[in-house]
């Protein structure tokens, strides 16, 4: 016989984590919430599905405020993918604790639509692998953070795994570093992460647009320290009536934690809204919502480290050759590999003493890679406008640092640009100007900021003037001596 148990039925058999939002967050009615869901997931049709996800962001308020953005994420996720397990990580807003709680204590959760079996055995596992991970029952009881993404997941996927229900309670660095070190063996291909967060909390809706853009970006970039330094950013600027940045700060540090030093993953911003974008929304006093989906890139050109150390070389000798007027090439073609005689674009960077010495490069790589790079190292020593051309006795102070270009990639969207991933390229009519990667972490810039100084000091533009401009994008291979 089946019995209730606060939130929970039981039988010598299995113990159920009934719905505690049900008819609250999200309709009660099976049928109901099954056409609310596949409604949502319909009009989501902007969105297309990676062909690898390892993880989404999305909220987890009521569905009349936050589901088409919730469904945009879910929408990311190949509806026939085949995960082992889905890993649910959410915010605490019902108990006080200083960890993370995981809830192997059931054999599944249910909501209107089924129930979503636990896997057991991999929340034993973690709660052995660190004392970060303990059960606390009144964190997972009427917690809905993580029950409002399951509907979702029924609906969508063809086939839903177990989960691994993980509410964390601390905002402590040393704590969440604990939490991903243990979580680091199930970042794979064959799981899926969840990371439920809403984002800026309580602030009028013009405040929250602009405090969301930033943190957006932020997750955007994949970079933890930037995620961390604009919370503080936000929290430092007075804005009225602003909470939190993001009530799911920590699920998201850990996942970026999981994300570093990953360079086969990139982050996907899909979408953004605030309640006050709702029906019933109150302008005055919002909460933000984005989408994110995080996938495998597709790497389309690489360099061994002995290849790159050969093109450091080509540079340097390049620059000597030209100082001391030899006439042989500072080169042996018959020695270069298949991937240095690949038409690429690549600039060379010297610098002196850490401060910029000359820069020059070519984008768009008519000639082979290894002349491309010997042709922009002299340009950067004696062509450079910005600079008197290099002398010989500097040579053993500069150092040199090239990046390789991958081909131009044209986009209709700003969103499409990710900051210190992506170089940019602005053209309109005669002007063009162009921003590596790095210039964003080097100067911590916005993306308004990234474009808008693109726009005007490299391009000759307006600050808005890549606004109505041919934009692109490419990624670069950066490599210093």
């Amino acid at each position: 016989m089946i019995h209730s148990v606060g939130n929970a039925c039981s039988s010598s058999e299995k113990k159920i984590r009934m719905p505690a939002v049900a008819g609250a967050f999200y309709p009660a009615d099976a049928d109901t919430l099954r056409e609310t869901v596949a409604s949502f997931l319909s009009e989501a049709s902007s969105v297309k599905a990676d062909k690898e996800v390892q993880a989404v962001i999305m909220p987890h308020a009521g569905y009349v405020y936050s589901g088409a953005i919730a469904s945009k994420a879910i929408k990311a996720i190949p509806a026939d993918a085949a995960y082992k397990r889905i890993f649910l990580l959410g915010p605490s807003h019902r108990a006080a604790f200083d960890g993370a709680s995981v809830n192997g204590a059931f054999d599944s959760y249910a909501t209107p639509l089924g129930e979503v079996q636990i896997d057991k055995e991999a929340c034993e596992a973690l709660l052995r692998a660190d004392t970060v991970f303990t059960y606390v029952p009144e964190a997972h009881a009427r917690e809905h953070c993580l029950e409002v993404q399951l509907p979702f997941l029924q609906v969508h996927l063809h086939n839903v795994p177990s989960i691994v229900p993980i509410i964390i309670g601390t905002q402590d660095l040393s704590k969440l570093k604990k939490i991903a070190q243990a979580l680091q063996p199930y970042f794979t291909s064959e799981n899926l992460f969840v990371i439920s967060s809403d984002f800026s909390h309580y602030p009028s809706y013009e405040d929250a647009n602009r405090v969301d853009k930033a943190t957006g970006e932020a997750v955007e970039s994949g970079s933890l320290r930037k995620f961390l330094d604009a919370l503080e950013l936000n929290a430092r600027k007075g804005v009225p009536q602003l909470l939190t940045s993001a009530c799911g700060q920590s699920p998201i540090a850990v996942l970026l934690l999981l994300m570093e030093g990953r360079k086969d993953l990139q982050v996907r911003h899909l979408a953004y809204c605030n309640s006050g974008d709702a029906v019933y929304g109150d302008k005055n006093r919002v909460v933000g919502y984005h989408a994110f989906s995080i996938v495998k890139r597709t790497e389309t050109f690489a360099l061994t480290e002995e290849e790159q150390k050969q093109l450091l070389q080509i540079a340097r000798k390049s620059i000597d050759y030209a100082l001391t007027r030899k006439t042989d090439l500072p080169y042996d073609s018959t020695k270069i590999s298949p991937a240095l005689q690949q038409p690429c674009g690549a600039f060379v960077t010297l610098r002196k003493g850490g401060k910029l010495r000359g820069c020059i490069g070519n984008l768009t790589g008519y000639k082979p890679l290894y002349q491309t790079v010997s042709s922009m190292a002299r340009a950067a020593a004696f062509e450079d406008p910005r600079f008197y051309p290099v002398e010989e006795n500097e040579m053993k102070d500069i150092d040199i640092e090239i990046s390789v270009l991958s081909p131009l990639r044209k986009i209709q969207s700003v969103d499409e640009l990710q900051l210190g991933r992506h170089g940019i390229y602005i053209i309109k009519g005669e002007h063009r100007g162009t921003f590596l990667p790095q210039v964003a972490d080097e100067t911590g810039w916005t993306k308004e900021e990234f474009l808008g100084h693109c726009a005007r000091d490299k391009a000759g533009l307006t600050w808005n003037g890549w606004r109505d401009a041919a934009l692109y994008v490419y990624e670069t291979i950066v490599f210093e001596e």
